[in-house]
């Protein structure tokens, strides 16, 4: 079983902050929280993204920042005909690494409240990504570090005034806890990242919160804001609507793969969900694919 890990982050030499380029090796690192706040650039690859209790696809350009010891973690999409790769860019620093008082600077305002919006995790919209791109990339592989120092600050200026982006976490359940009460929570969410496609079992879930199962779903409840059940049904809906909307995979393989032991709950439980039943929704959407490519230009 895999929990969420608590990951020590080092920075090298006299460095302030560490700017690390990644390859697929690191898409297997667990659902893992830290101090230092991540502003992560997936370069190649494609997958599920874990932020707190949010699940969402990414692809190449996914631009994210991940607030202090918000729990995350990027997943490779596993094919049996192509080789799994990935990479990415990614930027660790405290919000007093540059000193206790830093960002309360009057010209460093926006800053400050970027900072404080991360705790939910924020993505950014993909035509910032792509203007951004080729800085992370030449900051990544900076020697000056004065200049990789200034590189860093005006890349958050640019995504701290920026209107383009969405807050993930929006139930930020992270942000309002205690480390004690993170120590409990993030463990759970993990074994729930790590297995919602296959059999979760309360008691388990229970037994990581060192908890009775009564008193864990009204914790559960209460720190997250929808029922341990819900979760599960939600991390599952999400993993089915992928593979309705990216494979030409019988409905019936997406109802047992993404964990729903039952096809005719899987139908009940989509419906109740999307309003329209698992094929509906894969024609709806091939069919804006097709409006779209028949639109002249």
């Amino acid at each position: 079983m895999i929990k969420a890990s608590y990951e020590v982050i080092q920075p090298h030499g006299e460095q302030s902050f560490l700017i690390r380029r990644f390859d697929g090796v690191a898409f297997n690192a667990p659902y893992h929280f830290h101090e230092e706040l991540e502003l992560t650039l997936i370069s190649q690859g494609n997958g599920k993204r874990y932020v707190g209790n949010h699940m969402e696809d990414f692809s190449p350009g996914d631009l994210v920042l991940i607030g202090s010891n918000l729990p995350h973690c990027w997943k490779l999409d596993k094919s049996d005909q192509a080789e799994i790769s990935g990479s990415a860019i990614v930027i660790q620093f405290t919000k007093t690494f540059l000193g206790d008082c830093f960002f309360e600077k009057t010209e460093l305002k926006h800053i400050k409240k970027l900072l404080q919006r991360s705790c939910s995790g924020i993505r950014f919209d993909t035509h910032l990504s792509a203007s951004l791109s080729e800085t992370l990339l030449e900051l990544s592989e900076g020697k000056n570090n004065f200049k990789v120092l200034i590189g860093l600050l005006e890349v958050l200026e640019r995504l701290a005034v920026t209107t383009a982006y969405t807050l993930l976490d929006q139930n930020n359940f992270t942000a309002e806890r205690t480390p004690a009460e993170q120590e409990r929570i993030n463990p759970v969410i993990a074994y729930m990242v790590e297995n919602f496609r296959s059999d979760i079992n309360l008691n388990t879930a229970a037994a990581i919160a060192h908890m009775t199962p009564n008193a864990f779903c009204k914790y559960f409840k209460k720190a997250t804001r929808k029922t341990f059940i819900e979760t599960i049904i939600d991390y599952r809906m999400n993993y089915a609507k992928q593979q309705l909307i990216q494979t030409d995979k019988p409905v019936s393989d997406i109802s047992f793969e993404s964990g729903f032991g039952d096809l005719s709950h899987f139908y009940k439980m989509f419906k109740i969900k999307m309003g329209l039943s698992p094929l509906n929704y894969r024609k709806r959407f091939m069919n804006s694919v097709n409006e779209i490519d028949n639109v002249p230009v």
